[in-house]
């Protein structure tokens, strides 16, 4: 019984868009981190944000807290979980997907199951990653044009083939 609750509710909170990247679902993402039933049928959502600042993450909770309780769930806490950090590893091959027909370049690509993820030192050298292909012709022709976009876990880059700006969502190891 706690098990069929805790997959029911799982795909509930699963489903909650992203409120900066509303093509990806939570799940999508990777946020969506755990959720339980405990013995006395409380739901325990967690979330781990792509950042410790984000903040989206108020409305993510809410959300996540209105549908669980709209499912039927009276008992619901969602909290909010920053140890393991998120990393763009968790990025779901969907969330890549969607990422890509939305024009938005997905991060590196995801290291393998079971293994530590990669490092990537172009974070702390402050430098871009070179081979980010352009969502739109997929030429591996591109530039930063700037560290940010419209998010902080996001950098602007155009393609040199195309000429089209492009979102990166910033690959954090």
């Amino acid at each position: 019984m706690v098990t069929a609750s805790r997959e029911r509710a799982w795909r509930v909170a699963a489903e909650v868009p992203d409120p900066e990247l509303p093509m990806l679902t939570l799940a999508d993402l990777g946020v969506l981190h755990g959720v339980e039933v405990t013995p006395d049928g409380t739901v325990v959502a967690r979330l781990t944000p792509t950042y410790a600042g984000c903040p989206a993450v108020a409305e993510m909770r809410a959300e996540v807290a209105v549908r669980l309780r709209a499912a039927g769930f009276a008992d619901v806490r969602v909290i909010t979980a920053l140890d393991p950090p998120w990393t763009t590893d968790r990025i779901t091959d969907e969330g890549r997907r969607k990422l890509r027909e939305h024009g938005i370049a997905p991060p590196g690509p995801r290291t393998a199951p079971g293994s530590a993820p990669g490092h990537r030192t172009w974070l702390s050298l402050g430098t871009a990653p070179a081979d980010v292909p352009c969502p739109r012709c997929s030429s591996a022709d591109t530039e930063e044009l700037s560290r940010f976009a419209a998010t902080a876990c996001t950098a602007l880059r155009r393609c040199r083939a195309c000429l089209e700006p492009f979102p990166h969502v910033k690959d954090l190891p």
